[in-house]
């Protein structure tokens, strides 16, 4: 009889443990994801409005190239600061320092 007490027992706390589980995740604070020159795409900073008007602001020239609009959208700014003389380490900085002030919108996925 005891042996059938505790199967009951460890039957039901194994079914809520994973909802408490759950429920302790969802309630733990989600640290917000940022751009980054090292490892965002040109493509999604520029799909973004609220990056793009960075790009635009910070580096007018680079912005407006069509070049970096469309054949540089796969690349990093860091990889396009190889080809953009604009593209100074200064620059650099300027802009991640922008982007660490925007969440990353979210994929488009979600």
């Amino acid at each position: 009889m005891r042996h059938i007490i505790l199967a009951g027992l460890f039957a039901t706390l194994s079914a809520t443990l994973p909802a408490a589980s759950a429920f302790a995740r969802q309630e733990q604070p989600v640290e917000a994801q940022h751009y980054s020159v090292e490892t965002t795409a040109i493509g999604t900073l520029l799909d973004d409005p609220a990056a793009a008007a960075i790009l635009e602001r910070v580096v007018p020239t680079v912005y407006a190239s069509d070049m970096f609009r469309t054949m540089g959208r796969p690349n990093t700014l860091r990889t396009a600061s190889q080809y953009e003389a604009d593209l100074t380490e200064t620059k650099m900085q300027e802009l991640q320092a922008e982007f660490d002030k925007i969440p990353a919108a979210a994929p488009s996925g979600e």
